[in-house]
């Protein structure tokens, strides 16, 4: 068996799956060195990992046909990822449709952003409003006692009064 290593930057290692042909297309992890399940390298890929899929016999590159595959089985058990609309289109027109596929939303994803950052600026405003008022709140505390001391007279002490007589 031969093993091709694939780094990818500082990121880590492209996971190498292989495919057997025949009828099973078995796909074998050379990381975990098991065989797994089209819905564990789904998952993987949803979880952020990078994968290479080889056919073990020719080491043709196989991992568009085998994702196109994942696909195919998630909407088969109702998992749509894909709209029909998107499908239909990506089918028409191939790379073109797709591409606009990823600019719709990608341009969902921007307005998403941009609605985030505006809001995140507002409270941004607000803290600093905040700040500003906390400052001056200080400062007026200041003068005050300031004020307080400058007019503060100083009282003659209250007459004593006679002692009481005590009832007889």
């Amino acid at each position: 068996m031969r093993y091709i290593w694939i780094v990818k930057g500082a990121a880590g290692m492209i996971r190498l799956i292989k495919r057997y042909g025949g009828s099973s297309r078995k796909l074998y992890d050379t990381e975990e060195s098991r065989y797994v399940s089209l819905e564990e390298l789904s998952a993987w890929v949803r979880a952020g990992q990078e994968l290479k899929v080889v056919d073990s016999a020719t080491g043709e590159d196989v991992t568009s046909q085998t994702l196109a595959q994942s696909i195919y089985e998630d909407q088969r058990w109702g998992h749509s990822l894909l709209s029909g609309e998107l499908l239909h289109q990506i089918i028409r027109s191939g790379n073109q449709a797709f591409s606009k596929g990823v600019e719709q939303v990608q341009a969902k994803v921007d307005g998403m952003v941009r609605s985030s950052v505006d809001r995140l600026a507002q409270v941004g405003g607000a803290q600093e409003d905040m700040a500003r008022l906390r400052h001056r709140l200080t400062e007026l505390e200041a003068a005050l006692a300031d004020l307080e001391a400058r007019t503060r007279v100083k009282q003659p002490p209250a007459p004593k009064r006679p002692p009481r007589r005590k009832a007889v």
